[in-house]
């Protein structure tokens, strides 16, 4: 472009010297003609040679005149090249020229009024793109990244992604933020690889390693006559989990509501069906109660088992009071030491940091992680029946970091290799045999109601995690 303005400069230099030689050498021969009147008619020689001057100069002045136009082009053509849209040309003066500059003016007027939309409408998007709480991805002509928001870098946590395409970091030439762990690595590797399989026009629901949930959808749009594509990445585990609690709640009061009312009325036939007991022959009458006595303890049951399902759905808002986790911790560890020793499983603390009191309701924390040791247990004890193995352990970590505190239970069991995350928490799901799915639930709903965030999932060399992290207040 500095090449072209040069040119047009060279073209307005090269064309008045031309047209200024095209003048003197129309003159010249003129000139010669006036001299050959010089000895006869002195006076004719002076006129001719006036005349002649001035038509010289007459003619230097009509041709900058013509050249004039290319002047203004030129320094029209600088600003356009420099981009100075707010400046204006001065008009001359004179009507012709006046209309040309006047055009001029009014396009640069045109142009920095829609500079300054673009400017206003990028600005907009930008702030936009930065205050959406989906993760957005944008693509160049070639599948490399050319923009994302906020949203995205926390979501996949990608170093310096401009330019480069997802699959740079599913074939090891990527790298993450130095904050992700090697576990958050990996979760970030797997939801890039999803991303990068998901079809153009595609819109599905991802999962990642910790069973958080995801809509993503692959779309398009066109940039100067060519297709350029997007992501948009948008995190739907509370609100699927919120439909969810929802839906249960309302199936499990209606079942609970029919059971109670058909146990109940059992209950009350039953125990006037032993009235007629003494009616009965003594070879009958012990049978007869029997049966009775079955049928009233399934009836218990049925509504025990009910009631464990209530008691999700019935669970009152958390009492929140500063405690110390460690201590909870100490008193689940008490009251599974014998169980645990028995079964040659070893159970204790392997990292424990001083950590401040938290903001707990300690009842429901302590069921809450009850459940998790139980599960722990169980899990070692399914895995020596499969096995025939014996011995095991579980493992405790409390760690301090700074804004929030973990606690962690991993355990040698290691049945969650071939278990889909997402639906271990999912009610009336679980990996035991004749498991109802209520404990993974209660806990769910403990810990969400504590603002904590949990990941249950495989921790390599046979082992299972359970990893919460307790907000600090």
């Amino acid at each position: 472009m500095k090449f072209d303005a040069a040119f047009g400069v060279g073209l307005e230099i090269g064309l008045g010297k031309r047209l200024g030689l095209y003048l003197v050498a129309l003159h010249l021969p003129l000139f010669g003609c006036a001299i050959l009147l010089l000895p006869a008619q002195p006076l004719w020689f002076v006129l001719a040679e006036a005349g002649l001057l001035a038509s010289l100069a007459l003619g230097w002045r009509l041709v900058r005149r013509a050249l004039e136009p290319l002047g203004y082009t030129r320094r029209f053509h600088d600003l356009l090249q420099d981009q100075q849209y707010a400046n204006r040309l001065a008009a001359p003066g004179t009507h012709e020229l006046d209309d040309l500059v006047g055009v001029f003016n009014t396009m640069l007027a045109a142009l920095h009024r829609e500079r300054l939309a673009i400017g206003e409408q990028q600005g907009f998007l930008d702030r936009l793109l930065e205050a959406t709480p989906g993760a957005v991805l944008v693509f160049d002509f070639d599948g490399a990244i050319s923009l994302l928001n906020a949203s995205a870098t926390a979501l996949l946590g990608l170093e310096r992604p401009l330019g480069q395409p997802l699959r740079h970091w599913l074939e090891g030439g990527g790298a993450w933020t130095a904050t992700l762990d090697a576990r958050a690595r990996e979760r970030s590797r797997q939801l890039v690889a999803q991303l990068d399989a998901l079809p153009l026009g595609d819109s599905r629901l991802l999962t990642d390693l910790e069973g958080r949930r995801y809509r993503a959808q692959r779309g398009q749009f066109f940039d100067r006559g060519f297709a350029r594509h997007f992501l948009m990445v948008e995190e739907l585990t509370a609100e699927l989990e919120d439909s969810e609690r929802a839906t249960y709640a309302r199936l499990i009061r209606v079942l609970a509501h029919e059971v109670n009312n058909t146990v109940a009325a059992t209950r009350s036939v039953l125990d006037s069906l032993l009235n007629y007991r003494n009616q009965l022959a003594a070879s009958d009458a012990d049978d007869f109660a029997t049966a009775i006595l079955a049928v009233k303890r399934r009836n218990v049951s049925l509504g025990e088992f009910i009631d464990r399902f209530t008691t999700v759905v019935k669970m009152p808002p958390p009492v929140l009071r500063p405690a110390a986790l460690r201590e909870v911790m100490d008193d689940i560890l008490w009251l599974n030491r014998d169980a645990c020793a028995s079964r040659g499983i070893q159970l204790g603390w392997a990292q424990c940091d001083a950590v401040p009191p938290l903001a707990l309701d300690v009842q429901l924390i302590e069921q809450a992680l009850l459940n998790i040791v139980k599960n722990a247990v169980e899990a070692i004890d399914a895995a020596h029946a499969a096995h025939g193995t014996s011995g095991g352990a579980i493992r405790l970590e409390l760690a301090d970091e700074g804004r929030r505190v973990r606690l962690s239970v991993v355990d040698s069991g290691g049945l969650l290799e071939a278990t889909p995350v997402r639906q271990l928490f999912t009610p009336f799901f679980s990996t035991k045999k004749g498991g109802q799915g209520i404990g993974l639930m209660f806990v769910r709903e403990v810990l969400s109601r504590h603002g904590c965030t949990w990941s249950l999932a495989a921790g390599g060399a046979g082992e299972t995690r359970f990893d919460i992290w307790f907000p600090v207040s």
